[in-house]
């Protein structure tokens, strides 16, 4: 007969009886009591460490799925183009902002379309085109200028008044010279009547490195002021020719636009800039208010709605956060040239 006893289990430390010296029967240390206690207080320990990270990985998942969503609303919720939603008889604005070119926010195609539907809103009483740009592309200034006297003439009832904040120059001056009345505020910069275009050259810098310039052509004027090329003089006189033509041109549609209240000073085309108040004494604005000035206290409507042409939500959070890869291909580059100034 064994001398374990059947229905008991031994346990550590415990010895059958009758046993001999022990020597194949487990037993611990007295100190393994605390040895455990230290382990399972370690073990306790990294289990709640470990539900504390799993609890701090649920939160960071909502809080990235909620930035997701919240992007995605932001991105596909009819953003308010207007400033003012009541509806009603109201002063329509748009808005002429940033540099004037094809691919930018100010652009003919842009300012046009927002133009048309102000005008062809019944009730909008009368347009503001708030400007705060320092000029751009004679081609889409002219456009817009062309467009603001086609609707003048088609809704001669409705009047538009161009409203200079901090600047109004250059080809901004050429749109806003359309309108039947130009305000500004006392500080605006307004005018800049001229035009510009500017290049290198690099042919000293080509000659200390001993760089010589291959240039093959089909038509003699085919590398037009070619800046690895020596100057050529009759090429200056004929580039300077389609400035000053580009010039009279601006000059001939501010005389349009501003009749007889241009006072007669030769500085005025010479394409320097000046304040409101100044420009307010040289005949270049009708007098010195904000756009809410102009809605209360000269169209008699002061509700504003906003017609303009806005940024895509997404592409404004992109400039927002100053990602320059996300700008790289939401936006284009602008196309170099001539500009007004």
């Amino acid at each position: 007969m064994s001398d374990w006893d059947s229905d008991k289990t031994p346990g550590w430390g415990d010895r059958p009886e009758g046993s001999g010296s022990g020597r194949n029967q487990p037993r611990l240390p007295p100190e393994s009591g605390r040895d455990w206690r230290l382990i399972e207080k370690l073990v306790m320990s990294l289990q709640s460490e470990q539900r504390r990270s799993r609890r701090w990985g649920i939160f960071f998942k909502f809080l990235t799925f909620a930035y997701l969503f919240a992007l995605l609303a932001i991105v596909w919720s009819p953003f308010g183009d207007t400033l003012d939603s009541a509806g009603g008889e109201h002063t329509a604005v748009v808005e002429v902002n940033g540099p004037i070119a094809a691919d930018e926010l100010a652009s003919a195609d842009n300012i046009v379309g927002a133009l048309r539907s102000a005008f062809e809103e019944e009730d909008a009483v009368a347009v503001i085109l708030r400007i705060n740009s320092p000029g751009g592309s004679p081609v889409q200034s002219g456009y817009v200028y062309d467009e603001i006297k086609r609707l003048r003439g088609e809704y001669p009832d409705k009047k538009l008044y161009a409203v200079i904040s901090d600047i109004g120059a250059s080809g901004a001056y050429y749109i806003a010279a359309a309108a039947d009345e130009i305000y500004a505020n006392r500080a605006s910069l307004v005018g800049s009547i001229g035009v510009v275009a500017g290049g290198f050259g690099f042919t000293g810098i080509m000659d200390k490195l001993g760089v010589e310039r291959r240039l093959y052509t089909a038509g003699e004027n085919k590398a037009f002021l070619d800046p690895f090329s020596p100057e050529q003089e009759q090429e200056v006189a004929f580039w300077q020719d389609v400035l000053e033509n580009t010039h009279r041109q601006f000059i001939e549609a501010v005389k349009d636009g501003r009749g007889d209240r241009l006072v007669d000073d030769e500085r005025l085309f010479s394409g320097l800039v000046w304040s409101g108040e100044q420009a307010l004494e040289l005949g270049l604005v009708d007098g010195l208010g904000s756009t809410s000035y102009v809605a209360r206290d000269i169209v008699g409507q002061e509700d504003l709605i906003d017609y303009s042409h806005h940024k895509g939500a997404l592409r404004d959070l992109v400039d927002q956060l100053g990602v320059s890869f996300g700008q790289g291909v939401v936006g284009h580059l602008i196309e170099s040239g001539m500009e007004l100034r």
